[in-house]
């Protein structure tokens, strides 16, 4: 029997069949990741719901709890911060900037106290090492260096701290940390905007440092809401007389600018 002549065309068919099942299969192990991706670990998403803990005011993410905290650590040293300065400013501009701090810091704190309590979560009750620093810079430092210091440290970490309040009132789905992002949105901004008035700030320095920097994360992220006990007062604080609003000092005009000899 004779064996059938070849048929022409077989073998370009078949090499095209290989270039088709090897392009196939490239597409597939291409797509296989993006169908997954949002069951990956390590997204966004994930990481936001691995965090997230049901509360009667709304879910609490993570980065909820961290507000709180971060809330609680700037009272625990601008306060002081700002009663120094209320003592040390050697111009009225700056003895007002401490009084703005003293004031708004007053009433944060016992809000954050009232909210971490309804959440259940427990609070630090000293400055971070950052914090301690500062205020070990500033106890150091007197007369025009010190009205310099206060106002620059304090208008860097309120620049910090002041986009962290953003993230936090833009996301959060609970609402006792919204009206908790709104007063320290206020009170914030208020401390920037005194702060500046001493005219002490160095916008150039501080530019180069919000550029470069940024706020300093806390070492031990906050647990989830659980038993916990009464993290007590800032130390040096009295009870905030305030309820939901408070009355700051009047702003200060800033220093005339001192005249270049010609």
């Amino acid at each position: 029997m004779r064996p059938l002549p070849p048929v022409k065309g077989r073998g370009i068919f078949s090499g095209t069949g290989v270039i088709i099942a090897g392009l196939t299969a490239t597409l597939v192990a291409l797509l296989i990741p993006i169908w997954s991706y949002a069951d990956r670990s390590g997204t966004g998403l994930s990481v936001l719901n691995a965090g997230t803990v049901t509360t009667p005011y709304g879910p609490l993410s993570a980065l909820d709890r961290e507000f709180v905290t971060k809330v609680r650590l700037a009272g625990l040293w601008e306060l002081p911060a700002g009663q120094q300065a209320e003592q040390k400013g050697t111009t009225q501009a700056v003895r007002t900037a401490g009084q703005h701090l003293v004031e708004g810091h007053t009433f944060l704190d016992a809000r954050v106290r009232d909210v971490a309590s309804k959440l259940g979560l427990a609070l630090p009750n000293e400055p971070s090492d950052q914090q301690k620093q500062w205020l070990d810079t500033l106890n150091q430092a007197q007369g025009v260096d010190y009205d310099r210091q206060f106002a620059n440290i304090l208008r860097l970490a309120h620049g910090r701290v002041f986009s962290v309040v953003a993230e936090v009132r833009a996301s959060t789905q609970n609402s006792l940390v919204r009206a908790l992002a709104d007063d320290a949105n206020t009170t914030v901004l208020d401390h920037i905007k005194i702060l500046e008035a001493t005219g002490y700030v160095d916008f150039g320095a501080l530019a180069r440092d919000m550029a470069t920097g940024s706020t300093p994360p806390i070492s031990n992220s906050p647990a989830p809401p659980g038993p916990t006990t009464d993290p007590g007062a800032v130390v040096p604080v009295t009870p905030s007389p305030y309820a939901t609003t408070f009355t700051l000092p009047p702003a200060a005009s800033s220093p005339p600018p001192v005249p270049v000899p010609s």
